[in-house]
């Protein structure tokens, strides 16, 4: 292909918006020999005659298919030029969106982001119908197999597909034989992945059916790409992909075993599984509720969400959770992301769970080969759409046949996906071929032979360094069947482009491959249906809470928590280096009060010597322990618990809110990381990071306040942050009593700092340092936010409005908050016999303890529902 790299250059050149799909002719490379060629709509030869003159090989110009040539045509202002403008705008998207595909075995982290590129893959409207009715076929064939091999298995008792096949699978069910799922439909989505051979001819590969990913992806692929092609997806006719969502979703509800509305929600398993963005992102565009296996409960053969206000029927799920760990009690007993006895109340009829559990064995590779005649047999008819040749070495005689072929096969494992772990064998050694082959005589039934298929190639963007050209990469198409009814399914016009990377010829995401928006062109008119419900009567809609689950509430209550204590550290951590190199770094009591909340804020290990005998030795410490994430609990673990716990919610989060905390994250690693590289440990290079995470946590507070309904949820990340700022405080003043910082200038100013109430101190009592004006400001003013007053009555409010107290009433949970009403300024600042403070370091004790108690028991009430067994709440 070098011969093209010189005139490629002039992609962007001038004269670029002219003739757009002609350059594209004339300068794209044709696809590898063997391949089809989707740019120019024609196989690409092998044979020593495609070298002769006049072959494709020889005048690359060749004409493009009619529809990349309306595409190219359609650019828009600056043509070429523009690709590269608009790469960036697409990872731009892809980053600010958060969009993320996490590899277990990912060196790098378990964050990875998405990787799409810039061309669509453009399906006419011929090719597309052949697509569709192939899909539409199969999908209703597998749902026949699966009815019949957990029900009657008459397709076992006349060998029609052997026993080994599928009871020998380990995703067949036993527990779930003669069970007739709710809805009487066992597939809700299937994915079934497509190649085209040489001759342009698309044939099944593989199909998915456990919980196959992909819908969510292809969607902000769609948002992204025709954004940055708006002119030739609006000339092209581009099929939308809203009405197939909105037909899924009301399939569900209409087969849901549910008098009155149906409660569906989405089971993941949890933020660190490969697709969970997928899975935020499906369930806030669906209006569903993202439920992990610790969110449900079955009771009496009836699953239940945990909800903060107790239990709430639930009766569909669109799972995104291997069946293996759906039921511990009768599945895997080690698995903690299902939900004990979720089985008996499928088999109770009593919940639609799509798709019905049992389905893993039809995703075998082995079952390609059985479906010509099945579909024979159960549908009268030959199929639509053919599979790639596969041959299932348990029976015999394939073993034999396809033994000698392995050179030119794909070797894959019979049961469980086989995309990552296929093998190609014309990569194989003579040595390596004949281990293969002894391997899958001795192991037969666990090897299933299909055979090589050249992918056909589409063209892709490679831009910048000066080297911009097109450039084919093989792909893989997964379209999918969703069930809008019983025992009916519709296509969706669009699926999920999976692009091979250049070193390879298998195209998967897991081995660095890429993906692309699929455009499926019409002739008629385009759909516009969306997921709003325009025909909805007002009467029947009222006034709707959202609903939180008792996970999310806790994770949204230890997310205020940690953004309360990342603040708090920050401010704290800030304060101390000031104070170590400013003019009051003499002040003993001010060192001592520093040194104290250091230790006790996790800033500071105990064994550091205090600031007041070792300054510098503290502060270098101090410096070094801020990022650390081990062996610490700082600044950087507070930060990193802050993004945990928002990762559990994040469905619940504004993107530009997630991206926030993301990149607060990122740049205080990337500025702490600076700090010790010449062993300086400079605290004005230390402030200078502290001081830009206290811009990140100042702007995620406003988000917090005044981007976030005023629900539950809400609620409990309030109260959160209002229960560490109590004990903060509380803390921090109690301190400052027994060091004797409030008695000394410096230690007095350094508190009020703190409170971060310096500006309005001075403006309301000047120049005064006494005890009397402090506590006025810093724990009776309730208008004060830092206040202890303030925080204690807010508290109390939050309490009394999540447990629906009648106005003017505190439920029993909000008694275990100090109530301001009762203090008395005269009273705090009297004295014993001994001169100390007894009254006021009792009631900052008394806060202190009171915020360690409410956490306990909002825990047991809210998240643990174990409240009950208490005698008494917070007496």
């Amino acid at each position: 292909m070098d011969q093209h790299n010189d005139t490629v250059d002039s992609l962007s050149g001038p004269g670029a918006q002219e003739a757009a799909s002609a350059l594209a002719a004339a300068l794209a490379p044709p696809a590898a020999p063997g391949h089809f060629d989707e740019l120019r709509g024609t196989a690409i030869p092998v044979s020593a005659e495609s070298m002769q003159p006049g072959s494709l090989l020889q005048h690359p110009a060749a004409s493009l298919a009619p529809t990349w040539a309306r595409f190219f045509d359609q650019l828009g202002h600056g043509g070429f030029a523009d690709l590269n403008r608009r790469t960036e705008n697409l990872k731009r998207q892809v980053r600010d969106n958060g969009i993320s595909y996490n590899v277990y075995a990912d060196a790098g982290g378990p964050q990875r982001p998405w990787s799409l590129d810039l061309f669509p893959l453009i399906i006419s409207p011929e090719s597309w119908r052949q697509i569709e009715t192939g899909v539409l076929q199969r999908v209703k064939l597998l749902d026949r197999i699966m009815a019949d091999v957990y029900g009657p298995q008459q397709l076992l008792a006349r060998n029609l597909l052997p026993p080994a096949l599928v009871q020998g699978d380990p995703g067949y069910l036993r527990p779930m034989h003669g069970v007739t799922p709710a809805g009487g439909t066992h597939l809700h989505i299937a994915a079934f992945d497509l190649a085209r051979d040489p001759d342009g001819d698309w044939c099944v590969v593989s199909q998915r059916t456990q919980a196959p990913s992909g819908l969510g992806y292809l969607l902000e692929n769609r948002l992204i790409i025709s954004r940055l092609f708006p002119e030739a997806f609006r000339d092209l006719k581009v099929q939308r992909l809203a009405a197939t969502y909105r037909s899924l979703l009301e399939g569900l509800r209409r087969m849901c075993p549910a008098d009155a509305d149906a409660r569906i929600v989405l089971l993941t398993p949890g933020p660190y599984n490969e697709t969970y963005f997928e899975h935020a992102y499906l369930a806030r565009y669906l209006g569903l509720t993202l439920v992990e296996g610790s969110d449900l409960t079955v009771r009496d053969q009836r699953l239940y969400l945990k909800t903060l206000q107790g239990l709430e029927p639930v009766h569909g799920i669109l799972k995104r959770l291997d069946d293996e760990f759906l039921d511990p009690l009768e599945l895997r007993s080690d698995s903690r992301l299902g939900v004990p006895g979720l089985l008996q109340a499928i088999r109770a009829g009593n919940v639609l769970v799509a798709n019905a559990p049992g389905s893993a064995f039809l995703e075998s590779t082995a079952l390609l080969g059985f479906l010509p005649a099945l579909s024979r047999h159960l549908l009268g008819e030959e199929l639509q759409l053919p599979s790639l040749a596969t041959w299932w070495c348990g029976e015999r005689a394939a073993m034999e046949a396809v033994l000698p072929q392995l050179a030119s096969g794909v070797i894959k494992p019979t049961h469980g996906a086989a995309g990552a772990s296929a093998v190609l064998g014309k990569s194989l050694s003579v040595r390596e071929l004949d281990e293969w082959a002894g391997r899958i005589v001795r192991e037969a039934e666990e090897h299933t032979v299909q055979s090589y298929l050249p992918l056909s190639q589409m063209p892709t963007w490679q831009g910048g360094q000066g080297r911009d050209r097109i450039v084919p990469r093989s792909l893989m198409l997964r379209v999918f069947a969703v069930a809008d009814g019983t025992q009916s399914w519709r296509v969706l016009p669009g699926g999920l482009t999976r692009i091979a990377s250049a070193a390879l010829e298998i195209a998967s995401m897991q081995r660095g491959g890429s993906s692309a928006d699929t455009w499926v062109l019409t002739q008629g008119e385009v759909d516009s249906t969306s997921l709003l419900q325009h025909d909805q009567p007002a009467v029947e809609i009222g006034h709707r809470s959202r609903g939180t689950s008792s996970r999310a509430g806790e994770n949204l209550f230890w997310l205020g928590r940690y953004t309360e204590r990342c603040e708090n550290t920050n401010r704290l951590a800030r304060l101390t280096l000031q104070s170590l190199n400013g003019e009051d770094q003499s002040s003993q009591p001010l060192l001592a009060w520093l040194s104290e909340m250091a230790v006790d804020n996790a800033l500071i290990s105990p064994k550091v010597p205090a600031a007041t005998q070792a300054r510098r030795v503290f502060q270098r410490s101090l410096i070094a322990g801020l990022a650390d994430t081990e062996d610490a609990t700082s600044v950087g673990y507070n930060l990193g618990a802050l993004r945990h716990a928002a990762s559990a919610v994040r469905e619940r989060l504004s993107q530009e809110q997630w991206n926030l905390i993301v990149r607060a994250e990122q740049d205080f690693l990337r500025g702490c990381g600076k700090l010790g590289e010449h062993g300086d440990y400079s605290s004005v290079e230390a402030l200078r990071v502290l001081e830009t995470l206290s811009g990140h946590t100042a702007a995620m507070t406003g988000a917090q306040n005044d981007r976030m309904t005023r629900d539950d949820g809400w609620r409990l990340l309030s109260s959160g942050r209002h229960l560490e700022r109590l004990g903060f405080l509380a803390a921090a003043l109690g301190w400052a009593l027994d060091t004797g910082a409030l008695f000394d200038e410096a230690g007095f100013e350094a508190v009020v700092a703190l409170f971060d109430s310096t500006i309005t101190f001075h403006a309301q009592y000047q120049q005064r340092h006494d005890l009397a004006a402090l506590l006025d400001l810093l724990v009776l003013d309730r208008d004060n936010p830092r206040s202890l007053g303030w925080v204690t009555q807010t508290l109390r409010g939050r309490l009394a409005k999540l447990a629906g107290s009648a106005p003017g009433e505190l439920p029993q949970i909000a008694l275990t908050v100090p109530d301001p009403q009762q203090w008395s300024l005269e009273a705090m600042c009297e004295r014993d016999a001994q001169g100390n403070y007894t009254l006021l370091q009792d009631l900052l004790q008394h806060c202190t303890d009171a915020a360690y108690r409410l956490s306990d028991d909002l825990g047991a009430r809210y998240f643990t529902h174990s409240g009950d067994a208490r005698q008494s709440v917070g007496a």
